[in-house]
């Protein structure tokens, strides 16, 4: 096994993550005791049941807490009760609310009663498939204090996928709302995909809850268990309250099936004691949150970060947390978001790039943009998919109304640098002269539950002493993550094969070495600890492939200094005539083009050169045939001169679209993309108003998926004539 060398720790972040590492039972321990309310306070941080199995650990096991009664009751204890605690704000009903520390707890407390008429009880399990509203973080929360494990799923998924879920986890019950609404003219039935998950499933849930939103108004069927919430909550109102239910800090708080699962389930398991700390650590040094600050992050609720952000990392550090239901534009215009940053005095606000690439077409001239004070937002966080430089150093400008940008980045300071289109370009926020929205770039999975890298706000006192932004990077590793890069080069010892007991070698990668990311065991506190009822599966997925470590799936490279850059999942890899390639790489220089919002590149198969790059670009306007056909030659151009002719880009396999397929968290369905190519090029016929592939039930609008078959059926019939 190889070792690289660790790089110089020029920044706090770094001092202090090789503090957690060096010693993670005294780190975390320490951080425990600081920052989470304990009925029983632990005394070991780091326990292994099996010492054989070091994928299972348990955080904190000797260690007695709620959840719920960290997120709110303690709070209110402690004099805040009268502090905002939740935001919501819902263009698409003309809603404004807030809610109280005291007045949310006042509501969870009645819905728990609620609960417990119902027979929900620890251990039990709750799937909660709703919409962006108050009642959903209410229901989330009831279900933490009685010790019971919800398992939300985002509103409007597909019978089929929702009964699957129904079957993996078995809920004693089901919670929803008659609808959901997307935008003005957008309303989602949920009612008729909720009853026909419950017809198909094969452990159906006992009662189904339903809130009667005041936009849809559907008929209950009492005889199948379809329960009234308001009404439920009537008859429960004078019970006395349900004690709250203590935990043992590993027990499960929730699980989460990640997105885009088309075969079976995989229920990410989040344990309760770990998580907290995790989510409160996260919120004071990742996003530099004091207790009653305000996040907006702009992400559903059924994902990974409407749990850990908006719902308990908000709650728990006693911050305001803005319940947004709506979209980045539409709702009513691309000022959207800003004008919410504005009247909330947001101090840290999350999105994806994704809404930034939607944003540079929509409001180009910053004509909303300028409408609103953003002087109240300290941070912008971005996640979700990798943040391209071209689209970072926009954002900068537009948000800082600051065009000078060029002014004042730095080429990467080593030629071996990976990328092309200015990855690794350095920029400073200090020498930029503004106090406020630093911008950055930051990962982490639905399997982590928090950040894995970023650059930390929490430990800087100033802005003078953030450190500089690496354009493409995901910043530097946090406490607790001890991330290496795997070479894709074959080990150097190969007699080992041959041994059955020998584990296999592992070479790890040098800075600027592109590889498989991984990270060595243990995983810090808050990262799944199983997958729901598949301790194999677990096994398998995560650490069979490389021993002593956990596999993230995505390729990327260190640099000298430390800094991560994720470039791609494992198989968005091309393969040029034995050249490994991020599509990454391509996309960053694509999206260069003035008249491109956005692009997707993906692998397509070629009979001398194993694959080449395909382009799915959007135009930012309207563009004629012959203006297209420049467009693409200047893409294809570029690519060989910042990336090289070994590339093998060609004119043909850019493709012009009206808008990329995306789920409706924002992430593009490039999988989706990659098998249309693959299939239209290796089927005889086709079929262009039926798609010859596997549809994922988290795709937002089948319609652009279909434009694409049909532009790919169309060119492959030209090809042909």
């Amino acid at each position: 096994m190889t070792t690289p060398v660790a790089p110089k720790f020029k920044y706090k972040q770094q001092q202090v993550t090789k503090l957690s590492l060096d010693n993670p039972d005294t780190f975390w321990l320490n951080q425990a005791k600081l920052l989470i309310s304990w009925h029983k306070a632990p005394t070991i941080a780091l326990h292994y049941k099996d010492p054989t199995a070091k994928h299972f650990v348990d955080w904190f096991p000797d260690g007695k807490l709620n959840v719920c009664y960290n997120a709110l009751d303690r709070h209110v204890i402690d004099g805040h009760g009268d502090q905002t605690a939740l935001i919501y704000d819902s263009p698409v009903t003309f809603t404004k609310k807030l809610f109280t520390y005291s007045a949310l707890l006042d509501n969870v407390k009645a819905f728990t009663k609620v609960l417990a008429k119902y027979g929900i009880k620890k251990g039990d399990t709750v799937v909660v498939y709703m919409p962006m509203i108050p009642e959903t973080i209410v229901a989330m929360l009831s279900i933490v204090r009685l010790g019971a494990i919800h398992s939300v799923v985002f509103g409007g998924f597909a019978p089929k996928e929702l009964a699957k879920r129904i079957d993996d986890c078995k809920p004693k019950l089901v919670l929803s709302a008659t609808c959901g609404i997307e935008g003005p003219n957008k309303l989602i039935h949920y009612k008729p995909l909720l009853d026909e998950a419950i017809s198909i499933a094969k452990y159906p849930s006992n009662h189904q809850i339903i809130f009667q939103r005041p936009q849809l108004s559907s008929i209950l069927n009492p005889s199948s268990g379809d329960v009234d919430w308001v009404e439920a909550l009537s008859q429960s109102a004078n019970s006395p309250d349900v004690p709250i239910e203590i935990l043992d800090s590993s027990d499960p708080m929730y699980l989460l099936y990640t997105s885009g699962t088309t075969g079976a389930p995989k229920g990410v398991v989040r344990s309760s004691g770990p998580h907290a700390v995790q989510l409160v650590y996260a919120m004071r040094y990742v996003y530099g949150l004091s207790p009653s600050q305000t996040l907006f992050a702009s992400s559903d609720l059924g994902w990974q970060v409407g749990h850990s952000l908006t719902c308990y990392g908000a709650l728990l550090n006693r911050n305001k947390t803005v319940l947004y239901e709506g979209k980045p534009v539409g709702t009513p215009d691309p000022g959207a978001f800003f004008r919410v940053i504005s009247e909330y005095n947001v101090n840290v606000f999350f999105t994806a790039p994704t809404a930034l690439m939607i944003l540079r077409r929509e409001d180009s001239d910053a004509k909303y943009r300028n409408k609103y004070d953003l002087s109240s937002c300290k941070a912008f966080f971005l996640a979700g998919e990798r943040c391209v430089p071209e689209i970072h150093k926009w954002w900068i400008q537009y948000i800082t109304r600051n065009h000078n940008l060029d002014k004042h980045t730095l080429p990467p300071d080593n030629s071996n640098n990976s990328g092309g289109g200015g990855n690794g370009d350095r920029f400073n926020f200090s020498s930029f002269g503004t106090n406020t929205c630093v911008s950055s770039d930051h990962w982490w999975q639905t399997e982590s539950g928090a950040p894995l890298t970023a650059l930390g706000l929490g430990y800087c006192h100033s802005v003078s002493e953030y450190p500089e932004i690496r354009f493409g990077s995901a910043g530097l590793p946090l406490p607790g993550v001890d991330m290496k890069i795997v070479s894709k080069k074959p080990p150097t010892h190969h007699h080992q094969k041959n041994s059955p007991n020998s584990k296999p070698e592992i070479l790890f990668a040098n800075p600027y070495e592109v590889g498989s990311v991984v990270l060595k065991l243990p995983l810090p506190p808050g990262n799944l600890t199983t997958l729901w009822n598949n301790d194999s599966r677990f096994y398998n997925e995560y650490f069979k492939m490389f021993p002593g470590y956990y596999s993230t799936g995505d390729t990327g490279y260190i640099d000298k200094d430390g800094y991560v850059f994720i470039l791609s999942r494992d198989d968005d890899v091309i393969n040029i005539s034995a050249h490994r390639m991020s599509t990454s790489v391509v996309e960053e220089v694509a999206i260069e083009h003035p008249q491109i919002a956005e692009c997707c590149v993906v692998p397509r198969s070629h009979e001398i050169k194993g694959q080449v790059p395909m382009v799915f670009a959007v135009p930012k306007s309207a563009i004629s045939g012959s203006d297209l056909s420049k467009i693409s030659s200047e893409i294809v151009h570029s690519v060989k001169s910042k990336v090289g002719a070994f590339a093998s880009l060609y004119q043909n396999n850019v493709v012009f679209i009206n808008k990329l397929p995306k789920t409706r968290s924002g992430k593009v369905l490039r999988k989706l993309i990659r098998n249309m190519v693959s299939a239209i090029d290796s089927s005889p016929e086709i079929n262009p108003n039926s798609i010859a592939v596997e549809i994922p039930p988290t795709i937002d609008d089948e319609h652009f998926a279909l434009d694409i078959w049909r532009i790919l059926c169309l060119n492959k019939s030209k090809s042909h004539l």
